[in-house]
């Protein structure tokens, strides 16, 4: 049985959104940051929550928004978790009165420590490439910088894709997955098939790991 959760990001479409529903994902991203190429607006983003299931997880992804954006934005779209990409202290994250995560760009002086130490009330840290853009760098980075004992849990994210992320599993054992890009035909274009198939790797790392 697979354990590990999958969150598909980025969502723009709604045939995308059914397809990776009817697959089984465990939680759906929106962008709602205007710069990104996958941005939605909050209205947008309503519309696409609608068709989501109970018991699948809606996560509106924010980067130093102003918090009555987010706050409106997680309202009007019923959204379950908030994921903080920016400079955001933990006095802001805990504000809007849901569970949050925060991202951490990882590069080799990142100190995820002082990160977990930091962000304590997080429900986890999701760990990406260090980039210069904000949101997602679709790029991964070391896997060996993250230490062993991490008191929070790890959302492992950046350049996953169906090629690699049985290994993440196998290696990282985080407490979910983060996909965009790599499961996309273009930017903002999920490809149903490329979901399907990085179920399938999350399903063979956990064989893996059990083995």
């Amino acid at each position: 049985m697979r354990r590990t959760r999958i969150k598909i990001c980025g969502f723009t479409r709604d045939a995308d959104l059914d397809a990776a529903l009817a697959l089984g994902v465990d939680a759906v991203g929106f962008v709602l940051y205007p710069p990104s190429p996958r941005a939605v607006t909050p209205e947008r983003a309503a519309e696409l929550a609608c068709r989501v299931p109970p018991f699948v997880t809606r996560v509106g992804l924010f980067v130093n928004e102003d918090a009555e954006i987010v706050a409106r934005s997680a309202r009007e779209a019923s959204l379950d978790l908030l994921q903080f990409h920016g400079d955001e202290s933990p006095e802001y994250c805990e504000r809007f009165g849901l569970p949050w995560i925060k991202a951490v760009r990882v590069r080799p002086e990142t100190d995820l420590l002082e990160c977990a130490s930091r962000f304590r009330s997080a429900r986890a840290l999701l760990l990406d490439a260090w980039s210069e853009a904000w949101g997602g760098s679709g790029r991964q980075f070391d896997w060996n910088l993250i230490p062993a004992s991490l008191p929070l849990p790890v959302i492992l994210s950046g350049g996953l894709s169906p090629d690699n992320v049985a290994d993440a599993i196998a290696r990282i054992r985080p407490v979910a997955v983060d996909v965009s890009s790599g499961v996309e035909s273009a930017k903002g274009i999920k490809d149903a098939a490329r979901v399907a198939a990085f179920i399938q790797g999350v399903e063979h790392g956990e064989a893996r790991s059990a083995g």
